[in-house]
């Protein structure tokens, strides 16, 4: 059996989400996917089934070498510390996997000392080509010179990004276990395209709402939204 899953997908329990899980549901069932892993930010998905779809739980954590995603993971995981974040997934019988590592640097020798905790990294987000635009190339070429495996996922915080990135995989049953043991064989195929910049603009815009943010706030938003639409004119964003 062939899936296809976005393996980064935000919900509303973000606070910079839009999503419902029932939306969430709908847009990948319109885009042909079969899974979808829900990983907010600091916050483990709740447990939900649906027919013929496989939510895979996971969290997105804040670390000091940045965003780690922990899959297959129901417990909470401590958000601060790379080496205990890691531990953490794995104790829980999770995959840990470093979100867009080229998304804000360019050097990947700071990396080098996290690899041996790795499961493996993100080639491809569709967001993350915003402040760098050879972040998902730096990311594949990181993984290939390392023996790394391969994960994408969409990174959408709006319907509209669902699917933008996924991952195609062969396996003999739509189950969970059976999924983690295709991912972690690496035998992947890896699919994706940008996703427009004004839409992490909108998804800050729904941050500062949730947070009560400060005129001065709103303002700086305004400028940030405009480089967003300017961005998105230069590079043909849809």
């Amino acid at each position: 059996m062939k899936l296809k899953l976005d393996l980064h997908i935000h919900s509303a329990a973000s606070a910079d989400g839009r999503m419902s899980p029932d939306e969430i549901l709908r847009r990948c069932r319109e885009e042909g996917l079969q899974g979808a892993a829900v990983c907010d930010h600091d916050r483990v998905m709740e447990e939900r089934t649906d027919a013929d779809f496989l939510w895979i739980p996971g969290v997105e954590v804040s670390t000091e070498y940045g965003h780690l995603l922990g899959l297959f993971v129901t417990a909470p995981i401590p958000a601060g510390d790379f080496a205990a974040a890691v531990e953490a997934i794995h104790a829980a019988g999770g995959i840990a996997v470093l979100a867009h590592p080229f998304a804000r640097r360019r050097d990947g020798d700071a990396l080098l000392p996290i690899l041996p905790m790795l499961d493996g990294i993100e080639v491809y987000n569709s967001r993350a080509m915003r402040k760098n635009p050879r972040a998902n190339a730096m990311a594949e070429e990181f993984a290939a010179a390392h023996g790394l495996r391969r994960f994408a996922g969409s990174d959408a915080h709006l319907a509209q990004e669902v699917g933008r990135a996924y991952v195609t995989l062969e396996v003999e049953e739509l189950s969970a276990e059976g999924i983690k043991m295709a991912l972690l064989t690496g035998k992947v195929e890896i699919t994706g395209q940008r996703s427009p910049a004004r839409y992490t603009a909108m998804s800050q815009l729904t941050r500062r709402r949730r947070q009560g943010a400060s005129p001065l706030s709103y303002a700086k938003w305004g400028l940030f939204a405009l480089q967003c639409l300017l961005q998105d004119l230069l590079q043909g964003g849809d």
